[in-house]
């Protein structure tokens, strides 16, 4: 009974590329999500008035604009707009980078807010310039506070990298859909179940290791900063 729900070698071969390309897209996305999110949480703090203004502009319409929308506009409407060509992976790590610089732009400014004032007072005291200050005490001091909701931000764009199987990226999730429609698995009864089964326990997987990672470093933050948290 067992071999008849078990998928075929090519079967598995296929999903593990599939699953090859959905880190890829994480990853990238991420790092640039990541940069955008310590630069805008940054901004939404500046001094200047202005700069404050745009990072919210930017905030508010990142996050207020469904992610799957950006995700068409990026590949279907921006090339004519501007006269380029975008790949399916750059156009999906744009998406998904933006979508997550502006949520994650607002868990770097609470974290920052959560460093107590009388450590901003000492710097000031101690003439440490602005660049200084923000990366010798303050940041270092929010790290503890960040890395658990950006953990959480980082499982829901591993979970939002499906979306790039609706614009042919050859993901986790468009391997699973090719699958489903050719078969390629040893039973036919099985397709389907065991496809979406397996696709569950890849992305399960995924998650858990982002998880374990993160809970690491969180680890690591507070044995270094125990008193930020």
């Amino acid at each position: 009974m067992l071999e008849n729900f078990i998928l075929s070698p090519q079967a598995y071969t296929r999903l593990w590329e599939g699953t090859q390309v959905t880190v890829l897209v994480f990853v990238f996305s991420t790092a640039l999500g990541t940069a955008l999110s310590l630069f805008f949480g940054v901004a939404r703090l500046a001094p200047q008035r202005w700069v404050r203004t745009l990072a919210s502009v930017y905030v508010e319409f990142a996050r207020g604009v469904s992610a799957i929308i950006l995700l068409f506009w990026m590949f279907f409407a921006l090339p004519p707009l501007l006269g380029i060509s975008l790949t399916p992976m750059v156009a999906g790590v744009l998406a998904l980078g933006i979508n997550m610089g502006a949520y994650g732009a607002e868990v770097v400014r609470g974290g920052i807010q959560a460093v107590p004032e009388g450590q901003t007072e000492a710097t000031i005291a101690l003439n440490m310039t602005d660049r200084q200050r923000l990366a010798h005490v303050v940041l270092p001091q929010a790290i503890p506070v960040i890395l658990p909701p950006f953990g959480n931000l980082m499982i829901e764009i591993l979970k939002g990298t499906a979306l790039v199987s609706l614009i042919t990226l050859s993901d986790l999730a468009f391997e699973v859909q090719k699958l489903r429609v050719n078969r390629v698995v040893i039973a036919d009864s099985a397709t389907t179940p065991m496809l979406y089964i397996n696709a569950l326990i890849f992305y399960c997987i995924l998650a858990q290791t982002v998880t374990a990672v993160f809970g690491y470093f969180e680890r690591r933050t507070v044995r270094s900063f125990g008193g930020a948290r």
